[in-house]
């Protein structure tokens, strides 16, 4: 079964997460050991409703987790950033982010760290899950136009906003000179199509809504930042790593045991898809789905390291060896 699991994405809701993660009750019940014993270990992890983590709740189907002595409790939140301080303060056990927002948070003295790979971007402009787009009606042509629009996203302070600006520079436009508001996908291609915001930045299944309902494509993100982008990741907190490793490696081999199915199994990811969102088998089938591949891609999340204090979302460069496996 999957919760809604909701915490604003503030500095102060981080702040208070580090406060709160040294002395808040124990993330997994059940003890730390494998499956093999018989224990079961009761594990809550917050994930996006969108399609990136197909690969969990099919691992989930398939026992990928209970054979590992995982029970997996998934709780949905409106993004990585607002996933994090439930991690951080033992609400959750393990948290799906972008990776912009792992970074920040990072830089806000989180000892967070990535356990496994997420979701990835397919590399292919005109084939990717996310991209920028406008009412087909818009003025606006290209990422350069952007400029001094409207764009929404998801949180603000993430890979959505670190992306479009990257669009935006590559297209010779100002990205500084662009205005995020920040939305939950769902509320998005409605948004674009009243006016309310100049373009949106939607990845799958949202994407494909918009685009049904007149919505056109202005910027593939993903692509332009680096190629084959790793987007997000499964992280989980100091505390848990220190006191149940043996919990986050088992975690970890399901994680990638489920990414390698899904991979290899693309219908019945799709089929996953529908058990978590409301499109239909139809619409499900003309999604463009993510790559998943076991192992994060290092040097394409150096890429958006550079890119965060360049629009002032760290103090400085990021240490990719604390954060990455």
């Amino acid at each position: 079964m999957t919760t809604r699991f909701s915490l604003r994405t503030t500095a102060f809701a981080l702040s208070g997460a580090l406060a709160l993660s040294s002395c808040a009750s124990p993330v997994a019940g059940g003890g730390d050991t494998p499956g093999t014993s018989g224990a079961t270990t009761s594990v809550s992890l917050g994930v996006v409703p969108v399609i990136d983590v197909a690969p969990i709740y099919l691992g989930k189907e398939k026992g990928f987790f209970s054979k590992r002595g995982i029970d997996l409790r998934l709780e949905t939140g409106q993004g990585g950033a607002a996933i994090l301080p439930g991690v951080m303060s033992s609400q959750l056990t393990f948290g799906f982010s972008n990776m912009t927002s792992l970074l920040v948070a990072r830089d806000k003295g989180l000892d967070v760290k990535v356990v496994a790979n997420g979701t990835s971007s397919t590399g292919k402009s005109g084939g990717d899950f996310g991209a920028v787009v406008v009412r087909g009606d818009s003025p606006v042509q290209n990422a350069k136009d952007l400029a001094g629009r409207s764009v929404a996203v998801n949180t603000l302070k993430n890979i959505g906003d670190t992306t479009v600006r990257a669009s935006v520079r590559k297209a010779g436009g100002d990205p500084a000179a662009v205005k995020f508001t920040e939305l939950a996908f769902p509320d998005m291609p409605a948004a674009l199509a009243k006016g309310n915001v100049d373009a949106a930045w939607v990845v799958e299944p949202f994407l494909t809504m918009a685009k049904n309902q007149g919505a056109r494509v202005v910027a593939w993100n993903f692509v332009d930042t680096a190629p084959k982008l790793t987007v997000a990741a499964y992280f989980t907190s100091a505390k848990v790593r220190t006191e149940q490793p043996d919990l986050v490696r088992r975690f970890t081999e399901a994680a990638k045991e489920s990414a390698t199915y899904a991979t290899a199994h693309p219908d019945e990811a799709r089929q996953a898809i529908t058990s978590y969102t409301k499109i239909t088998k139809e619409q499900v089938a003309a999604l463009t789905l993510p790559d998943w591949p076991a192992e994060v891609n290092r040097e394409s999340v150096a890429v958006l390291a550079d890119l965060a204090p360049q629009d002032g979302l760290v103090s400085g460069k990021p240490d990719l060896t604390a954060l990455l496996p």
